[in-house]
């Protein structure tokens, strides 16, 4: 099972799927990727799939794919070659922690998280419920909150 749930996965897809014709263009996947910290230049996308958008099912695999190389990278089960792949990943991690964490207080709180996925239209505003749920599953010390090592692991490890 993958960090975020089908349900979640599903909303993201269909507010990325702008013109809804059950696709996801590789523009409109790299701008989700841009917006969260991973970056791919076009080519490097175009090549990881192969073709120029995704149906739901080949993005759910799209992201199960690099949901399982960073917990692959996270776990230390690639070669000594990942050490630096380990740096940029803890980078592109802090920055994507960075775009969430408003107040810049060292913690995403519900509201915080609402409100990004909403800016980024990933989000319905009627589903705050979800944003708390999403948060409580990797907030380990339960206060409500994700500091940076539960965001790392709401982003690198699934949940069983």
């Amino acid at each position: 099972m993958s960090p975020l749930g089908t349900g979640d996965l599903r909303r993201i897809f269909e507010n990325l799927d702008k013109n809804r014709d059950g696709q996801v263009s590789l523009e409109e996947l790299n701008w989700l990727l841009e917006k969260i910290g991973i970056h791919y230049s076009m080519d490097e996308l175009e090549s990881s799939i192969g073709k120029l958008s995704l149906d739901f099912d080949e993005f759910l695999y799209f992201y199960d794919s690099i949901s399982s190389e960073e917990t692959m990278r996270s776990s230390g089960l690639e070669s000594q070659e990942s050490n630096e792949g380990d740096a940029d990943q803890e980078t592109d991690l802090a920055e994507a922690f960075k775009v969430f964490d408003l107040n810049d207080d060292g913690f995403i709180s519900w509201d915080e998280l609402q409100s990004v996925l909403s800016k980024l239209e990933l989000w319905d505003k009627r589903s705050g419920g979800d944003c708390n749920s999403m948060i409580s599953a990797y907030d380990s010390n339960n206060d409500g909150k994700l500091d940076f090592e539960e965001f790392k692991s709401m982003m690198l490890f699934p949940i069983s």
